[in-house]
């Protein structure tokens, strides 16, 4: 622990004391080459940080996990299943969870989903009313 707190309280602030920030803009054609490398260098390390840590945020379309359509129709460019209303009987599930084997019947996969993920998701239930 004693290194970890050396690093912090005593390297760290050495070397930021040791970057070479002017106290103006005229200070910037003052420095000299190995004064501009030394601050490129901070920059680009502090600039990478800051990209690395908003990264995740910026490009959720780019993160496999963030899919919601995991194996259902992958060839095609998007899934559309058209049923005649005539054909639905008195009662029919549909899935929401994108997990189901009968897609795009329900087949209860979005309990394990739920299970897993601790998502909330559930089928489309319709329903013929009664008249």
């Amino acid at each position: 622990m004693e290194f970890l707190s050396k690093i912090v309280r005593v390297h760290i602030p050495d070397y930021l004391n040791s970057v070479p920030v002017p106290d103006s803009f005229g200070g910037f054609l003052d420095l000299t080459a190995g004064q501009w490398l030394h601050l490129f260098a901070f920059s680009g390390t502090v600039a990478a940080a800051v990209y690395m840590s908003v990264k995740p945020y910026l490009d959720k379309k780019d993160q496999k996990d963030q899919l919601v359509n995991l194996r259902i129709q992958k060839e095609s460019s998007k899934v559309v299943n058209m049923v005649d209303i005539e054909d639905l009987g008195n009662k029919v599930c549909y899935c929401r969870c994108w997990r189901s084997k009968k897609f795009p019947l329900c087949d209860g996969s979005h309990a394990k989903h739920n299970e897993d993920t601790g998502d909330n998701v559930g089928p489309l239930v319709l329903k013929r009313k009664d008249v």
